[in-house]
């Protein structure tokens, strides 16, 4: 049951990036989302959590069309995007990372967000050679120092360590002026101080851009995260501020796997 604070948040008329309505997802008799409402405001930074099989993934695959929701209606920054492919929610300035990375290791650091910038603009057909001077490879050296990457940018993809590849999947979400960003664990399997540098990154986005991140480090969630919506067996089960769920029980019970049905 949506409490009174929930209830105003999706009543209000503030501006909308991203609009879930009833939405469900089932894959033959399995059911993985069940009737899914979120309202995410444009510039905020959102906080999906929840055990393992909880349906935060398959909520992204719905929001970014790799698995359209077989219920419901997904509307981005107010257009119905339900039943739009991938490359058209792209095209409309939503980005995403995933749980495992997908880089090309053949390139370097550099080249890597000069050709993400390329794809996402008007002359991404030309075969012409970046100058010195070109405008589209100070774009991708600007990306590169707001990801702390600056120190690697002739460094091959394959040698990165894996919080640096994790810090260059962000890279490559900021390209072509991205209106919003869905974060799959960008904290897996990172060290402490990785950690930190994440959380610096995430903290310093530019204002416009608005992100759910999906996260089981509690810590890093509720440090870069203003709301937050735990899920539980496809559904969203309680959303509030972030020190609300750092102090409920029935979340805590779900972390500890106390939780059922």
């Amino acid at each position: 049951m949506v409490d009174r604070g929930v209830a105003d948040r999706l009543s209000s008329n503030s501006a909308f990036a991203l609009e879930l309505e009833g939405v469900g997802r089932q894959f033959g008799a399995l059911v993985a989302l069940v009737d899914v409402t979120l309202r995410v405001g444009a510039g905020e930074h959102r906080a999906v959590l929840g055990s393992n099989g909880a349906g935060k993934t398959t909520l992204f695959n719905a929001v970014t069309g790799d698995f359209p929701p077989t219920a419901g209606r997904i509307r981005f920054f107010g257009e119905d995007v339900t039943t739009f492919p991938v490359h058209e929610r792209i095209r409309r300035g939503l980005r995403r990372t995933y749980q495992i990375s997908q880089l090309f290791a053949g390139l370097t650091v550099i080249d890597s967000i000069f050709v993400a910038c390329c794809g996402v603009s008007r002359s991404r057909m030309s075969l012409a050679r970046p100058t010195a001077t070109d405008a589209t490879m100070a774009q991708a050296r600007t990306i590169a120092h707001s990801v702390h990457l600056d120190d690697l940018l002739e460094k091959p993809v394959s040698i990165l360590a894996h919080g640096q590849q994790r810090q260059l999947e962000i890279a490559l979400a900021l390209t072509g002026a991205p209106r919003f960003i869905l974060l799959d664990e960008p904290a897996a399997g990172l060290s402490p101080a990785e950690r930190r540098d994440l959380v610096a990154i995430l903290q310093a986005l530019p204002a416009h851009i608005g992100y759910i991140i999906i996260e089981h480090d509690l810590d890093v969630a509720l440090q870069v995260a203003s709301y937050v919506t735990i899920m539980h067996n496809g559904r969203v089960f309680k959303e509030g501020a972030p020190r609300e769920i750092e102090d409920d029980d029935d979340v805590q019970a779900i972390y500890l796997g106390a939780a059922h049905g």
